[in-house]
């Protein structure tokens, strides 16, 4: 399970380590011999001499990527495992993939000692060196690849979408020389959006506030790609970058006063485990009973790891809470 501190870490790691000044962006690859491909990746070039054989994912939603370009065999090792299952449809896939770590990204030893030649992160926080984790120039001096999903580069965690992930797919279908395995995740990902923008269309939007939970802790989402998910999910943000509070940082911790204040028409959060789930459930019924989210029922849970940066999640949870939202817009 993730802790409130773990998970605002994604955020405060991307400010954290040097050499991830902008966001990720497709780039026509570079060929040369040996098949050598080049892309731009949060201000810094990534080049890879062939696509990789010796790849690692940094937490489950980089392995899961990379289980669906059809890269199992290139895995020599997985990471923050304990963080979030892998979908059952490919978990098997990685059965015998070394696990790396399981609660926090793997040591640097941990990390080297599987002599990767390619490594795949949801943000720069798994590069922090004064965390004991190896650094994007430790691994650059030991010749490996590193790549950071777009939602996580230190100018982009502010301002991500759910499409970004997109981008994700383009480049590793470059690095990985499967495009034609990229593709197709793209197109559908891209007509799923779609077919909820069709359904939302010119409906009013409900007040939503995107809130997370630990104890009586209560943290607000007011940025980033989780913002860009209510936005495409037919919802109103009642906390947004345009507030003090998120001016510099996607996430605050706010008052029950300021929550209970805000008084929003649904109320969406993230949870890692059933309990935790239960946990917040019980938390905000008792405490805003008055609040219209919680008196029309609309408390819409989601899972944690569809918020993390380069998951698919990103794109599937759009449609999860526009059901709830919107029920009477979709018929299926």
């Amino acid at each position: 399970m993730r802790s409130t501190l773990s998970l605002l870490a994604i955020g405060i790691g991307v400010t954290l380590v040097a050499g991830c000044g902008s966001p990720v962006t497709p780039t026509t690859p570079t060929s040369a011999a040996g098949g050598a491909v080049t892309i731009t990746n949060c201000g810094r070039e990534v080049t890879v001499a062939g696509a990789p054989g010796a790849a690692v994912g940094l937490s489950p939603s980089q392995t899961e990527l990379l289980l669906r370009l059809g890269l199992a065999g290139s895995l020599v090792g997985q990471a923050q495992t304990a963080t979030a299952p892998l979908p059952e449809d490919v978990a098997g896939l990685a059965a015998d993939v070394a696990v790396l770590s399981e609660s926090k990204p793997p040591s640097r030893e941990q990390l080297l000692n599987a002599k990767p030649d390619f490594v795949f992160s949801p943000t720069t926080y798994e590069f922090n060196a004064e965390q004991g984790f190896a650094s994007l120039e430790q691994l650059r001096e030991a010749g490996v690849a590193a790549y950071v999903a777009t939602g996580g580069c230190a100018d982009r965690r502010m301002s991500g979408t759910v499409e970004d992930v997109f981008t994700d797919l383009e480049n590793l279908g470059k690095v990985f020389a499967v495009p034609d395995k990229a593709a197709p995740l793209i197109e559908k990902g891209k007509a799923d959006l779609a077919e909820v923008d069709a359904a939302l269309a010119n409906r009013e939007k409900p007040t939503v506030a995107q809130v997370y939970l630990e104890g009586t802790t209560v943290t607000a989402i007011g940025a980033g790609i989780e913002y860009d998910i209510i936005r495409r999910a037919g919802g109103d943000n009642v906390f947004s970058p345009q507030d003090p509070q998120f001016a510099k940082f996607f996430a605050a911790q706010i008052t029950p006063e300021a929550l209970a204040a805000a008084n929003p028409d649904a109320l969406v959060f993230a949870a890692n485990s059933p309990e935790h789930r239960q946990s917040t459930v019980d938390y905000l019924t008792r405490t805003f009973p008055d609040m219209t989210a919680v008196r029309e029922q609309r408390l819409i849970a989601i899972d944690a790891s569809d918020t993390y940066p380069g998951t698919l999640g990103n794109v599937s949870v759009v449609r999860e809470i526009a059901e709830r939202l919107h029920p009477d817009a979709f018929t299926s």
